[in-house]
């Protein structure tokens, strides 16, 4: 049977999202959204964790090194604004945090999916979002993702941005951390198309390649919160 748990009385709760996030906190409130749904044994989350959630090197765009200092001072300023929450069970030694985000900014189930790949990720389009969700909300179709997508639009939760020349599809970003500043180094990665001169076949090996890789950086990061996980009970 899990542990009950306590709610610690957050500090006083801001209504709205008036003033724009940092990247760290960004970064922290992204990895408690998808850890929720992808770990959900591991959720609520420990310092610890989070911080190795927040530095994965996979499904990170840009990774990072934060520091626990660096995270901890993020989450007490989310707190600030009602958007963490701190949970202890009640033999547990360790305090726990939990977003509220879904609560606070009133998003729905896919909305909160796309904010958090968005969140993590970077500037995505429609496509590369419906395939990097279904771990957190399956979407039936990309012109579902853009149904939802236009919804945070309206709300200014997300941004469109201009169709680069040559593309198909648009481009989003999230306006949680204030309006995006995209140079045209950024856009040119985000926009990068394989070589015409590339065989199918060599761009289905690369993207194996790259999936056995991730699934081995998930492996060991797996192993490291499970790690962290029984040290608080010895």
């Amino acid at each position: 049977m899990a542990p009950s748990l306590c709610l610690i009385p957050s500090l006083e709760a801001l209504p709205t999202m008036s003033e724009p996030l940092t990247d760290v906190d960004v970064r922290v409130l992204g990895a408690l959204i998808e850890k929720e749904q992808t770990t959900p044994e591991y959720y609520p989350m420990s310092l610890n964790a989070l911080v190795n959630a927040c530095n994965q090197s996979s499904n990170r765009d840009p990774v990072v090194k934060y520091d626990e200092g660096i995270v901890n001072r993020s989450i007490d300023a989310l707190r600030q604004r009602g958007l963490i929450r701190a949970t202890k069970g009640i033999d547990a030694r360790v305090t726990k945090y939990a977003h509220r985000v879904a609560e606070v900014i009133g998003v729905d189930a896919q909305e909160l999916a796309l904010l958090c790949v968005l969140m993590l990720r970077g500037i995505q389009t429609p496509g590369e979002l419906r395939g990097r969700t279904e771990r957190i909300e399956t979407f039936e179709s990309v012109a579902q993702v853009e149904a939802a997508l236009d919804r945070l639009v309206i709300r200014e939760l997300v941004v469109r941005l201009p169709r680069q020349p040559g593309q198909k599809e648009m481009r989003y970003a999230q306006l949680l951390s204030g309006e995006v500043a995209v140079t045209a180094q950024a856009m040119a990665q985000t926009t990068e198309q394989p070589s015409r001169s590339t065989s199918s076949s060599a761009e289905r090996f690369a993207a194996l390649e790259e999936t056995v890789e991730t699934l081995k950086k998930e492996l060991a990061e797996l192993r490291e919160q499970v790690a962290a996980f029984r040290a608080q009970f010895e």
